[in-house]
């Protein structure tokens, strides 16, 4: 009778308990508020989803909560998939229940609005594509992250066809940056930049020809990652746009990798695709690494904040043992001139360029950028410009090889910006620009990322180095020697390591 009575007692206490346990469990993300769910890291996410303790599908709908009271004033956002997005959140539910996730299973991932994706709309941020069939193909990249598990819930603004720092469009509007919404986002992945800033998604897609994943990086205090040319299989039509490439964008820089590991290696159709070499998660101290820096690219008039915040990086990573030094780059090595001029020579003379001459017959529904560029595609962009091209690539990397890689060094730093003060609705044709009371070119005279889209072997990586006084963030690139990424991302994990991440008050 007595065991009988201990027996019955001990299992009513068990039952108690595991009741309790059960519900602290199913109940913990009540804990969350939306705000932190929806800027939690991916790698944090995917720890708790394994242990039941959130579920994506939860994530996702503060997410949505965020867009839906935050995304009339920013304006990031092209067409919104939420019950597509709800359908593939509950498979993740269910797979880590069952114990199957995949690589970024549960995660969501806002896609710039350039990636094909069956049954989606690309509109390139222009009128001429308002109407545009849905896509009937998925680009490579969008191939690799259904097969991861992630979630893709949102299409990113983009200036129009790609060709501007900034982004707005006749079509979308103006796109503004959640730091301060006064100020741009950057361009051209420009919404999926303001998209991760304003925690309506925890990773994005961007790409870059001439700076385009690195520029909205340092606007909203990200990561971002230019990999060298071929490391992402792009499509066969991109196959030979030299100085292109697709990306990640992340709050943080683990992040960051989980999604280059994912979208990185060869596609099907694109010749000119690398096969995929993972990188690492973790890296060793760079103590003793030698690094040289520059602060203006031996041409850029730079403003007081990205400045001081670049030499601030800088000091950071003097602290960790590196042996950080300046190399002296002048105008008579680089100049911007030659670098605009060069770069649109290696992307308007082949057959991007011939699709951008055939936008001259809808000039009327074309943005004042948009006019310019195609005004450019259909000059004279032959043989001539494309040996142009060439010889400028090959007297820039051999300057880049000589005082810098073949010197010793085995990273260069210098500011992404040479100014983050621009306005959202900044017009690069009709707008004049200073910096530091210096008139300067603004097109291309405020970004130091364009020479790293001529040498595109080069693998280029953004980091927030911290705030200006307009409250916008600014950012510095770390630049390897050719196809040595795993070199710049010690870098970055050395300063990544003992830097305050911008968004770490918003999540637990």
């Amino acid at each position: 009778m007595l065991k009988s009575i201990m027996v019955g007692s001990l299992g009513r206490k068990i039952n108690s308990f595991t009741t309790m346990l059960l519900f602290v469990v199913s109940s913990s993300v009540f804990a969350y508020t939306n705000e932190e769910l929806a800027y939690m890291p991916a790698a944090h996410l995917m720890e708790k989803y394994k242990t039941l303790e959130i579920k994506p599908s939860q994530v996702l709908e503060a997410q949505i909560k965020l867009i839906e009271s935050e995304n009339t004033t920013i304006n990031a956002i092209t067409y919104k998939h939420f019950d597509e997005a709800r359908m593939a959140a509950r498979e993740s539910d269910l797979r880590y229940k069952n114990g199957n996730p995949r690589a970024l299973e549960g995660i969501t991932v806002a896609i710039k609005d350039e990636f094909d994706k069956i049954g989606w709309i690309t509109t390139a941020g222009t009128l001429v594509l308002k109407d545009a069939p849905p896509a009937k193909v998925n680009h490579p990249v969008i191939d690799k992250l259904e097969q991861s598990g992630a979630i893709m819930h949102i299409q990113t603004t983009v200036p129009e066809l790609y060709f501007a720092a900034v982004t707005w469009s006749n079509l979308w509007g103006v796109t503004r940056n959640p730091w301060n919404p006064d100020f741009t986002v950057g361009g051209s992945s420009g919404g999926s930049g303001a998209a991760l800033a304003a925690g309506f998604s925890t990773l994005a897609l961007g790409s870059d020809m001439g700076g385009s994943t690195r520029i909205p990086a340092a606007f909203n205090g990200l990561y971002g990652l230019k990999a060298p040319f071929g490391r992402v299989g792009t499509t066969a039509g991109n196959a030979f746009l030299l100085p292109a490439g697709e990306g990640p964008l992340a709050r943080n820089l683990k992040d960051m990798l989980l999604l280059y590991n994912v979208i990185s290696g060869k596609s099907k159709y694109s010749i000119t695709s690398l096969p995929k070499k993972e990188v690492p998660l973790t890296y060793e101290s760079i103590k003793g690494m030698k690094i040289a820096y520059s602060l203006d690219q031996g041409w850029a008039v730079i403003d007081e904040d990205t400045k001081k915040n670049t030499l601030a990086v800088i000091e950071i990573l003097r602290k960790q043992g590196a042996i950080v030094e300046e190399v002296k780059l002048n105008d008579s090595d680089i100049t911007n001139k030659q670098i605009t001029l060069a770069l649109q020579s290696g992307l308007l003379s082949g057959s991007f360029g011939e699709a951008m001459k055939s936008l001259g017959e809808y000039e009327e529904l074309l943005t004042s950028y948009g006019k310019h560029f195609a005004k450019v595609a259909q000059s004279d962009l032959g043989s001539e410009a494309m040996a142009y091209y060439e010889s400028t690539v090959s007297s820039y990397y051999r300057v880049i090889q000589d005082k810098v890689f073949l010197n010793g060094y085995e990273a260069l730093i210098m500011p992404t910006l040479a100014t983050n003060n621009i306005k959202a609705d900044f017009d690069p044709i009709n707008d004049n620009l200073k910096i530091s009371g210096m008139s300067v070119d603004s097109i291309t005279g405020w970004m130091l990322t364009p020479l790293w889209n001529l040498l595109n072997w080069h693998p280029v990586v953004n980091i927030p180095s911290g705030m200006a006084s307009n409250g916008v963030p600014t950012g510095v690139q770390i630049i390897g020697a050719t196809f040595e990424t795993e070199s710049v991302l010690r870098v970055a994990s050395g300063y990544d390591s003992i830097s305050e991440n911008l968004f770490s008050s918003k999540y637990k």
